[in-house]
């Protein structure tokens, strides 16, 4: 009841100022309108993709099955600087055949969000791109329905030659579902065959710097069970993303690289690993050669990669919601330009 009643309230001094001000309040109506326009806009607006992982896999070309090159990046969050110029760089590669995008691709599942991930797309890369979920697809929106809306399965499979490709889900920072660990399992045993087997996956097993990072990984005994499954397999390669930063090792044999420098926040200031980046893939036969590819990033000190992150979020708020800001500042200066004047008639004429 409280709430209705403030509601009649407002709607009684609106009505009541649009008496006084005609202009200011037509004004102010216009804008409410605008902007409510501008927000069913955003949501209904038709997305700029559908089944995409599909589409682009028909669109991968490899002239020599067994030497190939691609490329693998995660973490990009709708970054306004660095993505652009890693698309750039990947594309203008002539040695790289596709990519692969493993996670957070944008900063939140708004619709809003993707169409501006399919904009840098379509402006930079002409190349194959593929993606995997992230954790910050399933944020606002409608999560998962979109990202399967837009790009299809949230787990896949293909191969290119004598490599045998395995892209999961572990957007949910837990691990498999029983569904997908039994798909996973027939997966492994159907690369057997091939001569490589390369995992992807957004979040990954283990914190590779001892410590710093053990909220960002799949709890101690999902990991441990997917790296027995895998080590069981002869799993070739793991490859994540997640953490913002770069770090490449060995589980128990298995080689691994975490690439989550697509243009996200650094949070670390560690040459060796807190950079922007992305990995270059190559497939010669029986081996496997990956390269970090080091991209334009903020100073190693804390000043400027705390300028660098609030330059970062300042820039994609305003990108995303500057319009609305911009209408909800007019209505709110018209509404405030009234009331003003009428305190001061009040005022005027009280002195009277």
């Amino acid at each position: 009841m409280e709430s209705i009643r403030l509601v009649l309230n407002l709607f009684r001094m609106l009505k009541a100022l649009s008496r006084r001000h005609p202009v200011k309040l037509s004004l102010f109506f216009l804008c409410l309108l605008l902007l409510a326009g501008v927000e069913i806009w955003f949501r209904f607006e038709a997305a700029s993709a559908h089944n995409w992982i599909a589409e682009n896999l028909r669109k991968i070309r490899i002239q020599d099955p067994s030497d190939f090159t691609f490329a693998v990046f995660g973490d990009n969050k709708n970054s306004h600087s660095i993505f652009p110029v890693l698309l750039r760089k990947v594309d203008q590669d002539r040695d790289i055949k596709f990519a692969l995008d493993i996670g957070d691709l944008v900063f939140d599942g708004d619709i809003e969000k993707y169409r501006y991930f399919f904009n840098q797309l379509k402006e930079n890369i002409k190349l194959p791109l593929l993606t995997a979920i992230g954790n910050h697809e399933l944020l606002l929106g409608t999560g998962r329905g979109l990202y399967y809306d837009l790009f299809g399965p949230f787990y896949y499979s293909f191969q290119v030659g004598g490599a045998y490709f395995i892209v999961l889900d572990d957007a949910n920072e837990t691990g498999l579902d029983e569904w997908q660990r039994a798909w996973l399992e027939r997966e492994l045993k159907n690369a057997r065959a091939y001569t490589h087997r390369f995992v992807f996956m957004h979040v990954p097993l283990f914190d590779p710097s001892g410590g710093r990072y053990e909220d960002g990984c799949l709890p101690e005994k999902e990991a441990r069970s997917l790296l027995e499954l895998f080590k069981e397999n002869k799993v070739s390669y793991i490859f994540a993303s997640h953490i913002h930063a770069y770090y490449t090792g060995q589980w128990q044999g298995i080689p691994y690289t975490i690439t989550g420098g697509a243009g996200a926040e650094l949070v670390g200031k560690d040459p060796e690993h807190d950079f922007f980046h992305y990995l270059k893939v190559s497939v010669r036969g029986n081996t496997v050669d990956v390269i970090v590819q080091h991209l334009p990033s903020p100073d190693y000190e804390w000043l400027d990669r705390l300028g660098s992150t609030a330059w970062l979020y300042l820039y994609a708020f305003f990108r995303f919601n500057g319009i609305q800001v911009a209408l909800f500042l007019l209505m709110a200066y018209l509404l405030g330009a009234a009331i003003k004047t009428d305190k001061r008639k009040n005022v005027s004429t009280r002195n009277k």
